[in-house]
């Protein structure tokens, strides 16, 4: 055979092989990057000593850290962890659906651009962000600061952009802790999906007309610029859209969508003040009032897709369906309107103007959860996965595989061992020193620095944000007070409405031994609850078998109870909450179906 002819053919057959090989992307949400190893443009401050390294360290108290949703120190050293997990499986595309930075200062924002950049050198990995409600806090730059940075005696440290802000007695004022706004985090990064890269082979955003085409990169480059992705939230205020889509690799089309809606407060105010808008953390609830561009966007965009044969997947900060398993008018029932951030639930008619615009699936974070959620409006199909958050329990990332225009894999990938996660501890230790002598506050538990794996780390930190923050906010005080003396047999006499004698006769008659059920108690069913709302199915493995077979016994027992009392009611729905949000669809490991339009467990 002629030698030329057979190169071709080898050459055409690696070229199949190639296309036909299955794409991988890594989703990574709610980064909330903090540079611990970072420093000030401005200032000489570089953090506090730690004796265990000898290294200066910028980091936030660990009493902070344990009444917020999320950590601020150690997810830095669980963001290399994920990279590296990343660079060993070989994916080359990873996208970040917003909260990469907490609160967009510009130190962080440079700390994160080094991290990427030096794993986009080394590794040949490329990054794609879209922004969330902490990148930025508003549209344009604010000053701002924060009170609770470690000081060197264990006390707070207050850093702030400017005098006369907070309320630390120790401060440093730097310009690098301002809140950025869209123009600082577009020019910041804009190497990372939010501009054209000539390798793409398709770039565009909501407000380029341009037909796939006709494309080119020296067409694109001007549409990207930051004067040309404004759109106008009311009459005269016009703020910036940085959504954007790119075809990575032949074939699939990537769309991160910018979800952040910034509603000005008071219409008689100047478009150009930074602090007259509303945050975005209700997510898409708002876009469907004053974003609805995006939705047309996604609608003209699926119709390309379908004609130019293009897999399209989108990943935005903000769910795009209810993410409590059909338990949130139960939440309302027993906790209130407002709390279990039901706020920032989405409405049915958001799943619904997407499904119909023609997406299929949807990428998310923001809740710092892992779920799935599955819709279907007649022929009309989509699937919201929600991406765990790389500083919450269960600390976790997911890795999408397009076997096929039809077909696609989800695998969550769980960080339970992180390198160096304890290395701040000893700076904790001194913290804890002096929080003792202050007798007005609560003091955190400081057996959380005897943790020995990050997953017992994080584990440890839903624990006490439930025990500090959770249950004083979200719970009736009535319900805590009572519950509060309550184990699991107690619990289980409830369920009878009878006395002690009585209800041990019951349950003897039904052969239910009550004496197991004292192995745990009311606190640890409230935790076990928050694990199912965070990790869903993956809350399994934290939680003893023989309890979760309890809670289910339990659910049916206050099911047949017909006692209206207001407290037995109240243990009724939270146990059908607990039902609900432990029985979920698949949300681990699973397979998308787009032709069946259907998800399975695998």
């Amino acid at each position: 055979m002629n030698k030329g002819i057979l190169s071709f053919l080898l050459f055409s057959f690696s070229l199949l092989a190639a296309q036909q090989k299955p794409v991988k992307i890594a989703f990574l949400s709610d980064v909330h990057f903090q540079d611990l190893y970072g420093s000030f443009s401005d200032h000489d401050f570089k953090g506090i000593v730690n004796p265990k390294t000898g290294k200066p360290t910028i980091l936030r108290t660990m009493d902070s850290q344990l009444h917020s949703t999320r950590i601020f120190n150690e997810n830095y050293f669980a963001f290399l962890k994920a990279l590296d997990d990343i660079a060993t499986k070989g994916i080359k595309i990873v996208a970040m659906p917003g909260d990469f930075s907490d609160d967009g200062q510009a130190y962080n924002l440079r700390g994160l651009y080094k991290i990427l950049e030096q794993y986009h050198q080394k590794y040949g990995i490329n990054f794609y962000l879209t922004t969330g409600n902490h990148d930025p806090v508003g549209p344009f730059r604010n000053e701002g600061g924060k009170d609770d940075f470690l000081g060197k005696d264990g006390s707070p440290l207050g850093i702030y952009s400017k005098d006369g802000l907070g309320k630390a007695r120790d401060k440093i004022i730097t310009k690098d802790i301002a809140e950025s706004g869209y123009l600082e985090i577009l020019s910041e990064l804009k190497d990372f999906g939010f501009y054209p890269k000539k390798r793409d082979l398709f770039w565009s955003t909501p407000f380029d007309l341009t037909p796939f085409t006709n494309y080119s990169y020296k067409k694109a480059l001007p549409s990207a610029d930051y004067s040309k992705r404004m759109y106008e939230v009311e009459k005269g205020f016009n703020v910036p859209d940085l959504s954007y889509v790119v075809e990575p690799v032949s074939g699939v089309w990537m769309v991160a969508i910018d979800g952040n809606t910034y509603i000005p407060k008071k219409l008689n105010d100047k478009p150009e003040n930074p602090s007259n808008y509303k945050g975005a953390s209700i997510g898409y609830n708002n876009v469907l009032t004053h974003k609805q561009h995006l939705i047309q966007w996604i609608k003209r965009l699926a119709q390309d897709a379908k004609t130019n044969h293009k897999t399209l997947i989108a990943f935005t900060h903000y769910p795009m369906i209810d993410f409590n398993d059909g338990a949130t008018k139960e939440i309302k029932g027993l906790l209130g309107e407002k709390k279990w951030q039901l706020e920032r639930v989405p409405e049915e008619e958001v799943a619904k103007a997407f499904a119909e615009a023609g997406l299929q699936v949807h990428f998310a974070g923001h809740m710092h959860i892992n779920d799935t959620g599955i819709r279907n409006f007649g022929d009309k199909f989509l699937v919201n996965v929600q991406v765990p958050s790389l500083a919450a329990y269960l600390p976790g990332y997911k890795v999408l595989t397009i076997h096929s225009p039809e077909k696609m894999e989800v695998q969550t990938e769980i960080l339970n061992t992180v390198p160096r996660f304890d290395e701040l501890f000893p700076l904790y230790e001194k913290e804890h020193e002096t929080l003792e002598k202050d007798t007005r506050k609560i003091l955190w538990n400081k057996d959380i620095l005897k943790t020995k794996s990050y997953h017992d780390f994080m584990l440890f930190h839903l624990k006490e944000l439930v025990r500090l923050r959770m249950i004083p906010d979200d719970w009736p005080a009535d319900f805590i007070k009572k519950g509060e003396k309550l184990n699991g047999e107690d619990i289980l006499f409830l369920s009878q409405s009878l006395n002690v004698e009585n209800a041990q006769h019951t349950l003897q008659q039904k052969e239910i031994h009550s004496e197991s059920f004292r192995k745990w108690n009311f606190d640890d069913l409230l935790l076990d609850l928050y694990k199912f709302q965070s990790a869903d199915e993956l809350a399994r493995k934290d939680i003893p078998k023989e309890r979760l077979e309890q809670y289910q016994l339990l659910e049916k027992e206050f099911e047949k109870n017909t006692i209206q009392d207001p407290f037995i009611i109240q243990w009724k729905s939270l146990f059908r909450i607990l039902s609900l949000l432990s029985s979920g669809d698949p949300s681990d490991h699973f397979e998308i179906n787009l032709q069946s339009k259907s998800i399975k467990r695998l």
